[in-house]
């Protein structure tokens, strides 16, 4: 994902590794949009509906 990598960290190589657990990443529409960036196939834009349906299905939530 274009804008996320530093240095420091590979974010794109943690979150494929992380989907290829079977886990699922959502991206925030209005965090993208102010960004300017734009969801992947890998982190899509999520609605905020998106996101409540997670919390309530889900055992654990990891949020950054």
């Amino acid at each position: 994902m274009p804008g996320i990598n530093s240095h420091r960290f590979d974010v794109d190589a943690q979150m494929r590794k992380f989907a290829a657990e079977g886990r699922i990443i959502l991206a925030c529409r209005t965090c993208l949009e102010s960004r300017p960036i734009d969801g992947t196939e890998l982190c899509p834009i999520s609605t905020m509906a998106d996101c409540v349906q997670m919390v309530e299905w889900a055992d654990r939530v990891i949020t950054f």
